[in-house]
């Protein structure tokens, strides 16, 4: 996932600011998601502690926040003030994105405020794995998403 992340940062940034605020946004969770996907294991001496975990969760959540409430409407308030409105294939990608949402708050309704132990750790790995997973679609779509605002910024309204 961050090999895919310096590519995009590599191919948008500096493009947009909201693109470039984005592609910050996911390169902070995918650091906290390393250290706490990094350490989990099967040996319960490996597990993330709970503040890692805790930190984790609200990237998390901080990353869904800013994409549905603050970069989607940036995106959609700066096609506005040039003329673009959305169309079926940033609408579709933009549902794949939100199906993507349910699964990563479920995890941090488990996980966030939870203390990792020798009682409670078994599903821990296949659900952390499962988060990645998830994240890594999500970013994918994303990236589509953002190769159609790039795409669509980069020509004059009525061209």
């Amino acid at each position: 996932m961050l090999n895919k992340l310096e590519k995009a940062q590599q191919q948008w940034g500096g493009y947009s600011e909201v693109i470039d605020y984005w592609l910050t946004l996911r390169q902070e969770l995918l650091v906290e998601y390393s250290k706490v996907a990094g350490l989990s294991g099967s040996n319960k001496n490996c597990l993330p502690t709970e503040q890692a975990l805790n930190r984790f969760c609200e990237s998390l959540v901080d990353y869904i926040s800013a994409g549905h409430f603050k970069i989607y409407d940036m995106v959609m308030a700066r096609w506005k003030s040039t003329g673009f409105s959305s169309n079926s294939e940033i609408d579709a990608l933009y549902a794949r994105i939100v199906e993507t949402t349910e699964p990563l708050l479920t995890f941090n309704d488990k996980y966030s405020d939870f203390t990792l132990n020798e009682d409670n750790f078994t599903g821990f790995d296949n659900d952390i794995s499962r988060v990645g997973e998830i994240m890594e679609l999500r970013f994918e779509q994303e990236d589509m998403l953002i190769q159609l605002i790039a795409d669509s910024l980069a020509i004059p309204p009525g061209a």
